[in-house]
């Protein structure tokens, strides 16, 4: 039996941290407990690497866009090897494997009559990479909450619109394509709205595939990436995928899109879609902006892969966002791992070693115990199926403190200094019990904690890998020798443990940094420039700023950092404004937005041109400026006070 899944094709606008670690982590969960079934399973991931984002970020740093590509794709395949990840398949966007595959199904897409070449005037996103039909001008991206830019450009357009009551069809039909019901209520929102035509070619960038037509278009980033998930396991009779695991981010994309240009190309959709939620950082989300983005090296090195795996598994409601803290992460390993798993292991053998000579004693198990580990069996592999990672754990963990209690009421280390038949007979009977237990909680959690659980199988004596299928009670042989006791998870100062996880990603923040050609904050930071002599706010009111919005844009000849801007501040006649933003903004960015103005500034002339006022900006010493925006709706020539 086979089984394909896939984790995102992550881009390379940055270098791998916890987030990415999450999802993917998730998936070699299931991939292990699939294999643990019988199953022929294939993980695939890999790098997006397309778009202008990955231009820019390039040419910041002096390296050509394939060559900065290359850094950050090794990056994530190195993360993967170093977390223990069994990611099978790792296909980048920029193989000329994956490019066949892309224009093979384009091509199927136009023959099918649903590409069309059209010009598209609207918003984009350039930080997402996301055309935001619904937007005006200047609105924010829904997504990241930057301004959107207006751009027209001659573009291919894939009829999504057609495909609108098919979508719906699949929704309604197949309640379980989309995963948890949360994200499928907001997918079916988002179809019922309406579906829009969708760009999916550009011509404003090079860095992506060509497009078999003729002119230089470029695939949108988006219609490239996805196919991934196809060209990896190309000629291999995986398709389709029977999971894509991903972040609730991106779900329109793997929900929508996806499987509207698989319909359109006459191919089989994915069977499931299951978006998983965010994980925040002392309950605030993570992200670059806000600078608090956690790496999972540092972790792994002072905690162990399978100690963050557990706590990320436990802790979070898979499907639910989520919070990760240091302290929390310290506290759950001692609770749970050190204190739960870890002790009975040890207690368990210890007993086993000191009273019967290290072997297995026979059993029968305790009847009460069994059907405990039964109920837990039962229980855990019905919630991993349904992804529900950490009910299963509770289970589990159910499982270790009645096999805790059932140690303690029957007292071994009492019934081992009595000599009587009986008595030795109980005493095997309950070791026997809890070595079992210990078998059956490691086979559960395999998945889980991979590294773990080998010791303790290894401990155990036990030969044969542990499988799930047929799982149960009392198939524990007697008679074979335990191996050499070892601590699994010796408890954690959390101070120590705490400081040695920071001190880590201080370190692993300034390598990423330096490999993406970053400056390293500087410890030693210069004083703030002194404040000019204070006005009084007579002064101040002095200033007119209006809300302005631009109508036209153009360089200024012989200038490399002036735009000729045409202003509208409500008055009869649009104002005229030369602005030195050409160096930070390219004339098709600036048009449709609103900026903020100074309006009553003496007019002057620059390059022979009189500017009529002063567009507002903001830049740090030797920065690129940037220009004052509205997020909210703010009317052409509102006075600004």
């Amino acid at each position: 039996m086979k089984y394909y899944l896939t984790v995102p094709i992550y881009y390379v606008n940055a270098a791998p941290h916890i987030g990415h670690f999450y999802t993917t982590m998730a998936a070699d969960l299931i991939k292990r407990m699939k294999t643990m079934q019988g199953y022929d399973v294939v993980l695939t991931t890999g790098s997006d690497e397309h778009g202008q984002n990955v231009e820019r970020a390039a040419r910041k740093i002096g390296k050509t866009p394939e060559d900065y590509a290359t850094v950050i794709s090794e990056e994530f395949r190195q993360q993967w090897i170093s977390s223990g990840l069994g990611v099978d398949r790792f296909m980048r966007t920029s193989d000329p494997r994956h490019h066949q595959t892309v224009r093979w199904l384009f091509d199927r897409c136009r023959q099918n009559g649903y590409i069309y070449k059209g010009t598209y005037t609207g918003q984009y996103c350039f930080n997402c990479e996301l055309y935001v039909n619904e937007a005006g001008p200047g609105d924010p991206c829904p997504d990241c909450k930057r301004p959107t830019e207006t751009i027209t450009e001659d573009n291919y357009f894939f009829k999504l619109s057609a495909f609108q009551d098919k979508l719906l069809e699949l929704y309604e039909s197949q309640p379980g394509f989309i995963q948890p019901e949360i994200r499928r209520n907001e997918v079916l929102a988002f179809a019922r709205k309406g579906l829009n035509d969708l760009s999916i070619t550009r011509t404003s960038i090079k860095w992506g595939i060509p497009v078999p037509v003729e002119g230089s278009h470029v695939f949108y980033v988006w219609f490239d990436a996805l196919i991934t998930y196809m060209s990896a396991v190309e000629g291999e009779d995986r398709w389709p995928a029977d999971l894509h695991l991903i972040g609730k981010e991106i779900v329109r994309f793997h929900a929508v899109y996806w499987p509207a240009f698989l319909m359109a190309a006459g191919l089989p959709l994915p069977k499931r879609v299951f978006a998983h939620g965010w994980l925040l950082f002392e309950n605030d989300k993570m992200s670059k902006s806000r600078g608090n983005i956690v790496r999972a090296t540092p972790i792994q090195k002072v905690m162990g892969a399978d100690a963050l795996r557990y706590f990320l598994l436990r802790e979070v409601v898979f499907g639910q966002d989520g919070s990760f803290s240091y302290d929390a992460l310290v506290g759950r390993y001692n609770s749970d791992l050190a204190n739960g798993l870890g002790n009975l292991v040890s207690r368990t053998l210890t007993m086993i070693r000191q009273y019967r000579g290290g072997v297995i004693p026979p059993g029968p198990a305790d009847a009460a115990v069994a059907a405990a580990s039964e109920a837990a069996i039962a229980a855990t592999l019905e919630a991993f199926e349904n992804f529900e990672f950490s009910k299963g754990l509770d289970a589990v963990w159910s499982l270790i403190s009645a096999a805790d209690r059932f140690i303690v009421e029957s007292a071994p280390w009492k019934l081992a200094k009595q000599t009587g038949d009986e008595e030795q007979a109980q005493l095997s009977r309950i070791l026997y019990t809890a070595a079992d237990v210990v078998r059956v909680v490691t086979a559960l959690l395999t998945p889980v904690l991979p590294e773990s659980s080998a010791r303790i199988w290894e401990q155990l004596g036990i030969v044969s890998p542990p499988v799930l299928n047929g799982l149960a009670p009392g198939q524990l042989a007697p008679g074979q020798p335990i191996g050499t006791i070892q601590p699994i998870f010796p408890r954690a100062d959390a101070a120590t443990a705490i400081d040695a996880m920071r001190a880590g990603e201080a370190e692993e923040l300034a390598r990423q940094q330096a490999l993406l050609g970053q400056a390293p904050p500087k410890a030693d930071l210069p004083p703030p420039a002194p404040l000019e002599p204070p006005i009084a706010i007579d002064d101040f009111l002095k200033v007119d700023m209006r809300v302005g919005q631009v109508l036209s844009a153009e360089p200024v000849k012989g200038a490399d950092k002036l735009l000729h801007l045409k202003i509208d501040i409500g008055e009869p006649q649009p104002r005229t404004i030369v602005a030195g933003i050409a160096l930070a903004y390219k004339p098709e960015q600036v048009v449709g937005r609103k900026v903020a103005i100074v309006a009553n500034l003496a007019p002057r002339k620059l390059r022979g041109i009189e500017s009529q006022g002063m567009i507002i900006a903001a830049s740090l010493e030797g920065g690129s400026p940037a220009l004052v925006s509205f997020l909210e709706e703010a009317p052409v020539g509102a006075r600004l006070k």
